[in-house]
C-alpha cells in the first residue's frame, strides 16, 4: 500500500470509536486523514477531493459510482439520541423547522418522517451558524451530532429521529457510511476494516481520551445503546428503503 489514501472522517463523538485505529496504529501511516462536517465530507467525495469518505447517505445517488466499502456505518436500531427534531411545544404545534445546515441524510429523515409518519406539513427553514437559539415557540429544528446531545436537556420535546424511523418501518437506520466513488483494492479495504474494528473492541480506551468537558453524555450508553456500527443485512434493507423513499 505505497499511495496515501484520503479519507474523509465526520468530526463527531459517534465517529470516535473508529478513528481511534486509523489515529493510534500504524495504519495512520498510509492515509491522509480529513475531519469536517457530514455534509462538508459529502462534497469533498462529489468533488473527489478524497477517496474514501464517511458520508451522509442520502448523497450516496448523486456520486457515479457510489460503491460502500467497510462493514461499519454510523447507524441505529432505535433510539440514536444524537439526530432529533428539537421542539419547545408538542408535534401538532409546530410550524417551521430548521434543519440543520451540517447534515444531509437526517435533514430528508426529517422531512420524510414528517410527511409519512407524523402527517405533518410544515415550512422548512435553511439553518446556519446559531440557528439553535432561535428555536423557540412553534418553531422547532433538526440538530444532529455532539450539539444534539448538548442540547437533549434544553428543549421541552425531543423527537428522535431513528426511534421514529424505526416505529416507522420496523427496520434499523443508517446515517453515515464509507463510501468511495471508484474500486479500492482488497487489501486496503480489510486493513481499513481492522483500523475502524479496533475502537469499537477498546471503548473504554475510547471513551478516556475524550475531554471530560466532551462527555456531554453517557458515552459507554451512546456507542453501545444507541449507535449502531455493524451494517448488517437489517440495516441495508432500511438503507435501500429510505433511498427508494426520498
Amino acid at each position: 500500500m505505497d499511495k496515501k489514501w484520503r479519507i474523509g472522517a465526520v468530526s463527531y463523538l459517534n465517529t470516535r470509536p473508529l478513528l481511534l485505529g486509523m489515529e493510534q496504529s500504524p495504519f495512520c501511516d498510509s492515509i491522509d486523514l480529513v475531519k469536517s462536517y457530514p455534509a462538508q465530507i459529502a462534497q469533498d467525495l462529489l468533488d473527489g477531493i478524497i477517496d474514501i469518505g464517511l458520508i451522509p447517505v442520502a448523497i450516496m445517488p448523486l456520486l457515479s459510482n457510489p460503491q460502500i466499502v467497510s462493514k461499519y456505518v454510523i447507524g441505529t436500531v432505535g433510539e440514536v439520541a444524537s439526530v432529533a427534531l428539537f421542539s419547545q411545544v408538542p408535534m401538532d404545534q409546530i410550524k417551521k423547522v430548521y434543519l440543520d445546515y451540517q447534515s444531509r441524510t437526517s435533514v430528508q429523515l426529517a422531512k420524510l418522517l414528517l410527511r409519512k409518519y407524523w402527517n405533518k406539513e410544515v415550512e422548512f427553514l435553511i439553518a446556519t451558524e446559531g440557528y439553535i437559539n432561535e428555536i423557540s415557540g412553534t418553531t422547532a429544528g433538526v440538530i444532529i451530532g455532539d450539539r444534539a446531545l448538548t442540547s437533549l436537556s434544553s428543549f421541552e420535546h425531543i423527537y428522535d429521529l431513528g426511534l421514529a424511523w424505526k416505529q416507522h418501518t420496523g427496520l434499523p437506520f443508517v446515517f453515515a457510511a464509507w463510501v468511495a466513488n471508484k474500486p479500492i483494492p482488497s487489501e486496503f479495504i480489510e486493513a481499513f476494516d481492522a483500523a475502524n474494528g479496533y475502537g469499537l473492541k477498546h471503548l473504554d480506551e475510547v471513551i478516556a481520551l475524550i475531554p471530560a468537558t466532551e462527555q456531554v453524555y453517557d458515552l459507554h450508553k451512546y456507542y453501545t445503546e444507541n449507535i449502531s456500527y455493524e451494517l448488517t443485512p437489517e440495516k441495508r434493507a432500511g438503507l435501500k428503503l429510505f433511498l427508494e423513499a426520498i
